[in-house]
């Protein structure tokens, strides 16, 4: 990679479209290609002229002088650029494995598992830049404070990684989290995703076995140990690694605010629910391991105000709030809802969710559903027929959505304006509006719907 021109294959991606941002402000020549960019891609490329000028594949742009590509997971196997770079021996990486190259004498703390994983590696994040400490990232989610979710440098020791599960490209079929190689593993913990790729959820958990087996040498692993299916994974991982295992911290709920209960005194937070507490203790661990105490950690997480859209307040007066949350899997549903439950005991907690995913949407999966909505007093499920159609799945009965969902009173609805007029006429007085998925609800304005609930 002596040349610093690196054109990106699929630059739209979220992770694509920052990682070439994050060059570009370091000093590279960037160029990339797309056949379709959506915003905020778009608006972020366009606005540092790293925008294609025109859609779709161009193999003649794709010259000798590049010193490496980098392919998105969007692109397929007989793309033509990525054919052309073949030919002309171009060096081409994932993103996962460009990221790995350029951290190869960093210190890598990867963040892996089913879910959670934005949320520590943002937590992890913004203890380090409290600390003051100088470190490379790369990290799912817009944080408060960062203009880009990708740094790249020449200084920085340390290397903060969201490790995803899903796969890294079609050259590198296997999972991002198996090619950054960490010297810190999290793992937060394990529920079946991704079934597109995973037929069982045996192959499924086999990734983080795999993951595991990936820690460098003298490297550590961080773990759940209130996730059974983790702490099987780190009971039977060698016993020459060095595992800290962490769950749930002492704390308690007073007036709709989280406090931890620590040996320095109270810590109020501004984020709820076991499963962020559970994050907070892991997030905690990892920054130990990289020389951070809890006299700099407590209050640098006690000013931690979440990720973007996890757990997102969207609109507040007394008595009522609405909060959404990129939750879409079972176990995130069940989390999630069970925080604002825990968090408003005293409110009607009316939660709505989106099926989106190619999982969610799926026949042999909705069954995993099951319970996952239990602790709210109104449960509303949407789902977009046309998401259907473009996954080519069959239509869904609602009575088989409320079968799966193990409530027979599940509202089922396909329209987002009859979202807008369900979470509305089920409000009583204080009350709480839980909005979860990880699409857009067919276009709904969940800012008008805020303000609507509240009124």
């Amino acid at each position: 990679m002596s040349s610093k021109r690196v054109h990106f294959i699929a630059i739209g991606g979220s992770a694509m479209h920052n990682l070439a941002i994050a060059l570009h402000q370091q000093g590279f020549d960037v160029t990339g290609s797309d056949d379709e960019i959506f915003e905020p891609s778009r608006s972020r490329l366009d606005r540092l002229g790293l925008l294609p000028d025109k859609l779709g594949w161009h193999p003649e742009d794709i010259t000798s002088d590049i010193g490496a590509v980098i392919l998105g997971m969007h692109a397929r196997i007989d793309n033509p650029e990525l054919k052309r770079a073949q030919e002309l021996g171009i060096p081409v990486f994932s993103y996962p494995a460009y990221f790995h190259e350029r951290t190869r004498n960093k210190t890598r703390v990867v963040i892996g598992g089913s879910h959670g994983k934005t949320t520590i590696t943002s937590m992890i994040v913004h203890v380090l830049r409290h600390a003051g400490v100088e470190f490379d990232y790369l990290v799912g989610a817009q944080l408060e404070g960062f203009d880009c979710m990708v740094k790249l440098s020449d200084t920085a020791q340390v290397a903060i990684i969201e490790g995803d599960e899903y796969l890294a490209s079609a050259l590198e079929p296997l999972p991002k989290f198996h090619l950054y190689k960490p010297d810190i593993a999290l793992i937060s913990g394990i529920a079946w995703d991704h079934i597109n790729v995973f037929k069982t959820f045996e192959s499924y958990v086999d990734q983080f076995r795999k993951f595991i087996a990936c820690i460098e040498p003298g490297g550590k692993l961080v773990y759940c140990a209130e996730d059974a299916e983790v702490k099987h994974l780190a009971d039977e991982a060698s016993a020459e690694l060095p595992k800290v295992a962490y769950g749930v911290p002492a704390h308690r709920i007073l007036d709709g605010r989280t406090i931890l209960d620590t040996a320095m005194g109270e810590v109020p937070l501004q984020v709820f629910g076991r499963h962020n507490l559970q994050n907070l203790e892991g997030a905690r661990h990892v920054c130990h391991l990289l020389g951070i105490g809890d006299g700099t950690f407590y209050p640098a997480i006690a000013t931690f105000q979440g990720a973007a859209r996890r757990l997102e307040k969207l609109a507040e007066v007394p008595g009522r709030a609405v909060y959404k949350d990129f939750a879409h899997s079972p176990s995130k549903l069940k989390a999630t809802v069970q925080a604002v439950r825990e968090q408003f005991p005293d409110r009607t907690l009316t939660a709505c969710m989106e099926l989106h995913t190619y999982s969610s949407l799926s026949e042999g999966f909705l069954d995993q559903y099951a319970g996952s909505m239990d602790a709210a007093d109104r449960a509303i499920v949407f789902y977009d027929p046309h998401a259907v159609q473009l996954k080519r799945l069959p239509a869904i009965p609602a009575e088989r959505i409320q079968q799966a969902f193990g409530r027979a009173d599940v509202q089922v609805l396909t329209d987002p304006i009859a979202v807008m007029g369900a979470v509305r006429g089920g409000t009583v007085g204080k009350d709480v509006l839980l909005m979860m998925s990880s699409g857009n609800f067919g276009g709904l304005d969940l800012q008008a719907l805020s303000e609507a609930f509240i009124a």
